[in-house]
């Protein structure tokens, strides 16, 4: 009887464990983005360092002061794969991170296949937004845009 107790309060256990743990990564930390009025969005021209503003409507996103890496961003964009080739730095190795479930505007899987096939163009937006790591800007040719961190391209090799 004693060891059928104790295997219920181990199960209890792994069960709480493993909600917080669900809970934590789904949930936790995370905050509504916070945007300057007119400079939410930013890209960085092929002929400078400093990133400027581009025009973004109906921008909603995501960020947390735990990790770099948990800001994603969705909006849109008037500007053309045409203009914005032309003007801004194109990012080699733009992968987008999954985004908790609850932030469905946001698909890495498709921004990916996109980013790999042509129907999407990654670009700069900033350049060390922390130690290592960029954000970085994924436009459709619809206008449909998507922003994210991540580690720049080879920061970890070595480590």
């Amino acid at each position: 009887m004693a060891g059928k107790l104790i295997a219920m309060v181990i199960v209890m256990f792994a069960l709480v464990a493993g909600v917080a743990v669900y809970w934590l990564q789904e949930y936790a930390y995370y905050h509504e983005a916070a945007f300057t009025p007119g400079t939410e969005i930013l890209l960085t021209p092929i002929e400078s360092d400093s990133p400027e503003p581009i025009l973004a409507e109906g921008i909603t996103g995501i960020d947390a002061d735990s990790s770099p890496l948990r800001f994603r961003a969705c909006f849109r964009t008037p500007l053309s794969h045409g203009m914005l080739t032309e003007t801004y730095r194109a990012y080699e190795g733009a992968t987008p991170l999954n985004a908790p479930s609850w932030f469905d505007c946001f698909d890495a899987t498709e921004i990916g296949a996109a980013l790999e096939n042509g129907q999407a163009l990654a670009f700069l937006s900033q350049s060390n937004i922390a130690p290592d790591v960029d954000r970085v800007v994924a436009v459709f040719a619809d206008g449909r845009a998507f922003a994210w961190h991540q580690f720049r391209p080879g920061a970890l090799e070595g480590n």
